[in-house]
């Protein structure tokens, strides 16, 4: 089993993808608004940056549904 290169270029492949795959989802979470215990609202400029990301992703997605 260790002696097959398809064994280590798997583990390789495996290890550099859970690598991006763990920055990715550190900045993600860092991007994510904290919202502390009795804070009930969300400001303004927060919630602008959400519809914009989402009017994105929308976008994105019908843009991709039309090819």
């Amino acid at each position: 089993m260790f002696t097959r290169t398809d064994f280590w270029i798997g583990l390789a492949v495996g290890v550099v993808a859970g690598a991006f795959g763990y920055k990715y989802m550190q900045n993600r979470v860092q991007q994510q608004p904290v919202i502390a215990e009795g804070q009930e609202q969300v400001s303004m400029e927060e919630l602008v940056r959400q519809k914009e990301a989402l009017e994105d992703m929308i976008a994105a997605q019908q843009a991709a549904e039309v090819k």
